[in-house]
């Protein structure tokens, strides 16, 4: 069996459905609020242990699925695209491809608004300003709007690993380190 054939069947899912939603918000004028309960969206799932269980065990009839899924959507007050394309989801029993959902909605988003997003790893929390600086700088060498995506590793040690599309920096103590390690093991 070929191990990436879920992982591309969930991506073809995701897209055709991130295509729809895009579609359907852009007609309505309502990408403002698209982008919105995309956030909202990606904060429950990255805050509930509860909601990553309900889109991926199968556990889960269909109609105790499309309850919840609906009753979060109201609860969560989503536009009638995001709330509706999840009842659907829920329906069809395609919750599991909710967070390459919500990437995928992010890039045709932000594509539409000629931004970038970084992915930035760092080993502390960065603070507002060190954020606004790293934006700047990066906007500067892209020459498109950038929107960072930060998250915190502490096995960095320190520094940063930033990734704009194809294009990555290391700049991490443990990377140096590991540089350092393979170097002194050419010598010995």
């Amino acid at each position: 069996m070929d191990v990436s054939e879920p992982a591309s069947i969930s991506t073809g899912i995701a897209a055709r459905y991130a295509t729809a939603m895009f579609e359907l918000a852009e007609e309505d004028g309502a990408l403002s609020a698209l982008e919105a309960d995309v956030d909202a969206l990606g904060a429950a799932l990255t805050e509930s242990a509860d909601l990553r269980d309900l889109i991926s065990s199968p556990v889960y009839g269909r109609e105790e699925t499309g309850l919840a899924i609906g009753k979060l959507a109201d609860a969560m007050s989503l536009g009638p695209i995001a709330g509706n394309t999840l009842r659907l989801m829920a329906e069809k029993r395609r919750l599991f491809v909710l967070p390459a959902l919500l990437a995928a909605l992010r890039e045709q988003i932000a594509e539409h608004k000629g931004e970038v997003t970084a992915d930035v790893v760092s080993a502390k929390a960065l603070t507002k300003a060190q954020s606004d600086n790293l934006q700047q700088a990066l906007s500067a060498s892209v020459g498109k709007d950038v929107k960072l995506n930060a998250t915190v590793d502490e096995a960095l040690i320190g520094g940063l690993v930033v990734k704009v599309g194809s294009k990555m920096i290391d700049t991490s103590i443990r990377s140096k380190l590991n540089t350092l390690q393979n170097s002194m093991k050419e010598v010995g």
